[in-house]
């Protein structure tokens, strides 16, 4: 990723620095390629490190989101450590404590939380 992005950045500087024959090509009615070029390169660059990553990061939550399950613990958006008791198309029911469940839309989940990430972050003992 990083020799990707050295040269995307080596290609923008070599064609901001390379002197064009504009004029040249303006009076013997040359191609606008040349003039396009760095327009190109700028979109290309934008898509390949800012609206690729994105659109990734938007699929992997919808899969988790439609992978969700009952007694899958989950951290909220809001931060709130919950287990879901019930999926319907669109919410959520989650339990946060006992005799407290709670309906939230289901983007507002950010998080599942797996056996590993138990280990790792200190899950409150409600969700346990």
């Amino acid at each position: 990723m990083k020799s990707l992005f050295s040269f995307a950045a080596f290609i923008l500087i070599s064609a901001a620095v390379i002197p064009s024959n504009a004029y040249a090509q303006e009076a013997s009615g040359g191609s606008m390629l040349g003039g396009f070029m760095p327009l190109i390169l700028i979109f290309v660059f934008f898509y390949l490190f800012l609206l690729r990553p994105q659109q990734k990061k938007a699929k992997e939550h919808q899969n988790l989101l439609n992978a969700l399950k009952k007694d899958d613990k989950v951290i909220t958006a809001g931060g709130i450590y919950a287990t879901v008791v019930n999926v319907k198309q669109n919410t959520v029911e989650i339990k946060i404590s006992d005799g407290v469940n709670v309906i939230v839309s289901k983007p507002s989940i950010s998080t599942v939380i797996t056996k590993d990430d138990e280990d790792a972050v200190k899950v409150p003992e409600i969700v346990k």
